[in-house]
């Protein structure tokens, strides 16, 4: 296994963004192969990244991010690996240095993106704890792949936490104030993208509780000292676990209301 970086984008109908993400990718020193995933889309997602030169597995039917990113991670072979999501807009070259520095240079061993559209809350938290966006070492992910594959489709961001953690590694948050990624309803209709982000929001509770979900937002805070501008949100304003349950009431909320409706059917 070389000390190189592969870098993974799982994609699902994303032709209108992909080659924006591709162009900053491409070339880069620091990464040595690209796969993208090309999840059972119905567009040209698979047409245009094939002829970016970049190589592309395509799966059909739909699987879902999880089970989307298994197949590619079991054909990585570099030391580390960096997952992107195909509908950023707005990514350059720089971003990625910037997100993979801490980790080839040794001073993280995990590093997360904080995209600048990220919602008010994950930048009030200092972090977002789902991002798509991630530098991780193989060592840790090559034992989780049969178990990632078999996580609900919007399952692994928690479940890489749940590990993260677990091992006690280092976190860097890297803020990409110019980077922005499409909300589900921008990309669907303001129906379409409710149900998406209620579907989001089962499958992560489906993978790990709520209280986990409060616990791994602390953990990665506390992991993560490089915030860059951001002051340390821990001497002002509402403490962490203040904000943390405010979020957690919000999600016992959210299932409540679900719960009532799916009753009333």
């Amino acid at each position: 296994m070389t000390r190189a970086i592969t870098c993974l984008i799982p994609a699902h109908n994303e032709a209108a963004r992909i080659a924006g993400v591709l162009a900053a990718v491409q070339g880069h020193p620091m990464i040595s192969r690209i796969i993208v995933v090309d999840d059972g889309s119905k567009d040209d997602t698979a047409a245009i990244a094939g002829a970016a030169g970049v190589e592309v597995l395509r799966l059909m039917p739909n699987r879902g991010k999880s089970a989307a990113l298994a197949e590619a991670l079991s054909r990585v072979r570099t030391s580390h690996v960096l997952l992107l999501d195909a509908d950023l807009t707005g990514l350059t070259a720089a971003d990625l240095s910037r997100l993979i520095a801490p980790v080839v240079g040794g001073g993280a061993d995990v590093s997360l993106s904080l995209r600048g559209n990220a919602p008010f809350l994950w930048h009030w938290l200092g972090v977002d704890y789902i991002t798509g966006e991630r530098v991780l070492p193989m060592w840790l992910i090559t034992p989780l792949v049969r178990d990632i594959g078999a996580l609900p489709r919007f399952g692994l961001e928690v479940f890489l936490n749940t590990h993260i953690q677990a091992a006690g590694l280092s976190v860097a948050i890297v803020r990409w104030a110019g980077v922005a990624s499409p909300s589900k309803a921008q990309k669907s209709g303001w129906r379409a993208g409710i149900r998406a982000d209620i579907g989001m929001l089962r499958d992560i509770l489906r993978t790990v509780s709520v209280a986990t979900t409060f616990e791994q937002i602390a953990y990665l805070r506390r992991a993560a000292p490089r915030l860059g501008s951001q002051r340390d949100l821990r001497h002002s304003g509402p403490t962490l676990r203040e904000r943390l349950l405010r979020v957690i009431k919000g999600v016992q909320r959210q299932r409540d209301r679900e719960t009532h409706s799916d009753a009333t059917r």
